[in-house]
């Protein structure tokens, strides 16, 4: 299948994966639109309380609205039909984190992924694996989440159906000690990308802070010229609760991007707009199902035409 095609059809799998956050945000805003015949404040807030319905956050929603008064007012617009462009192209204004850079797909690289248990980070390593070998690149997995019985198991089983190599430790070891052996493997097989799947238990983060710290430090020692990115996987469905979990995991890690997973079948997609807008670091990865095509590239402006079901150029 044509990477044009692949695209098209991942659009249209977005496009119905966000039907529910639609429901819940562009119905009530199309009534809004139709039912207003002037721009007054009750019209703000009712616009207000559905992009906060939405899981889009208080102070995003707050700059969106600002931002659309701002334009409302410049442009004398005095339809409130004549709004909704211009509140499309204000809440894509504030996803906006500039250009989102994928450079480890280019250079030697460690990719480290953290994230909660039940957010599906494990699986995300496995499909991330798929699409890297898929590019033609050599990758190594690295099962660093030792402390997740399953965790292994289910790593193995994606890096057979991704056919790569994994590299694996004991049960309880140490994740550094794992990491440390993946890096020996990498180099010795020249491979391009390690995958690390690390723990993230946020609820003793003092621990988690200390691991992850001990991880960093192997990479650096060991493997001081590799491209160094830091992923963390957020939950969809768990809207505002995924903002939270990447405000503090930005406290303890130098995180470079977010895959957020589980978007098809949530009320609560606009949560990628959330954390955009209030965190500046760029989803780098969406999924919307099951299957290893299921994760692709997060692009902002693509979102938001789903959401609004504005239809794709063809290409």
């Amino acid at each position: 299948m044509s990477e044009e095609k692949e695209k098209r059809g991942f659009f249209r799998r977005l496009v119905e994966g966000l039907s529910k956050t639609r429901d819940n945000i562009v119905s009530g805003i199309d009534s809004i639109f139709s039912g207003f015949s002037s721009i007054d404040d009750d019209f703000y807030e009712e616009i207000e309380e559905i992009l906060v319905m939405g899981d889009i956050g208080i102070n995003t929603t707050n700059a969106i609205i600002q931002n659309l008064k701002e334009q409302v007012a410049e442009k004398k617009i005095k339809e409130p039909s004549e709004c909704k462009q211009l509140l499309i192209d204000s809440i894509k204004a504030q996803m906006d984190v500039g250009e989102t850079a994928y450079e480890f797909e280019n250079q030697k690289s460690v990719v480290l992924v953290i994230g909660v248990n039940g957010v599906g980070k494990t699986t995300s390593v496995g499909k991330l694996a798929g699409k890297l070998k898929d590019q033609g690149k050599k990758v190594i997995l690295a099962a660093a989440d030792t402390f997740r019985a399953a965790a292994t198991e289910q790593l193995s089983q994606w890096a057979n159906r991704a056919g790569v190599e994994i590299i694996t430790g004991q049960n309880g070891a140490d994740p550094a000690a794992v990491v440390y052996d993946a890096i020996a493997a990498a180099k010795a097989r020249n491979a391009d990308v390690l995958l690390c799947d690390t723990a993230g238990r946020l609820h003793n983060k003092k621990n988690l802070m200390e691991e992850l710290k001990k991880i960093y430090r192997i990479i650096e020692r060991e493997y001081a010229d590799a491209h160094l990115e830091t992923l963390v996987v957020l939950d969809g469905t768990t809207g505002q609760n995924a903002l939270v979990q990447a405000r503090q995991f930005k406290e303890v890690a130098d995180i470079t991007g977010i895959i957020l997973t589980k978007l098809d079948g949530t009320a609560k997609g606009g949560i990628a707009v959330a954390i955009q807008a209030e965190l500046d670091i760029p989803v780098k990865y969406i999924g919307v199902g099951e299957s290893i095509d299921d994760l692709q590239k997060f692009n902002a402006e693509e979102f938001v035409n789903a959401l609004f079901d504005i239809k794709q150029e063809e290409g």
